[in-house]
This record gives structure tokens, sequence and C-alpha cells, in this order.
């Protein structure tokens, strides 16, 4: 069975932990971290050592209805993806 992913609190507990700071502190940094990569994914928000989050456009394709099986033209759109660092790649893999 795979382990399960750590949950905030568990996240916040470690990172006080660490710092030495308050849990309070350590959620307000998170808290603050998340709300100015929202902020700043428009023009790329790169976080050190983890990777940067982007905004691709995705061009027209052809595509299948899944439920009558009819294809159909998917139109062209933003979206926002995350590419990890080569160093986190490392590390993980």
């Amino acid at each position: 069975m795979a382990a399960k992913p750590m949950t905030k609190g568990q996240i916040l507990d470690h990172l006080s932990k660490k710092t030495g700071a308050t849990k309070k502190l350590s959620g307000q940094f998170l808290d603050e971290l998340v709300a100015l990569s929202y902020k700043e994914a428009k023009k790329s928000f790169t976080i050190p050592g983890l990777g940067k989050l982007v905004v691709v456009n995705r061009k027209k394709r052809m595509g299948r209805n899944p439920a009558t099986g009819a294809t159909m033209v998917i139109p062209a759109k933003k979206v926002l993806k995350f590419r990890i660092a080569k160093a986190a790649k490392d590390a993980v893999l």
C-alpha cells in the first residue's frame, strides 16, 4: 500500500520544528507563498529548487465525445502547468 501524502497540518508542524517558528507563523508563510504564486503565475512563478508555474497556450485539436464517439473540435485555451526543476527530479528519481 502506498504511503499517504502529508497533510497541511503535518507540513506546518514539520516547518515549525525545523525553523523554530510557531505553527501559526509557518501557516501564514505558506498561505502567503500560495497567494503570491497565484498572483504571479501569469508571468511565470519560480520556486528555486522545486519548479515553476507557467501559462501555456494549447492549440485547438480534434477529439472524440466519449459518450457518442463523434469527432469534435476541442477549442484552443490557456492552461497552467507546473514544471519540476531538474534538482527535484534528481532528488526524487
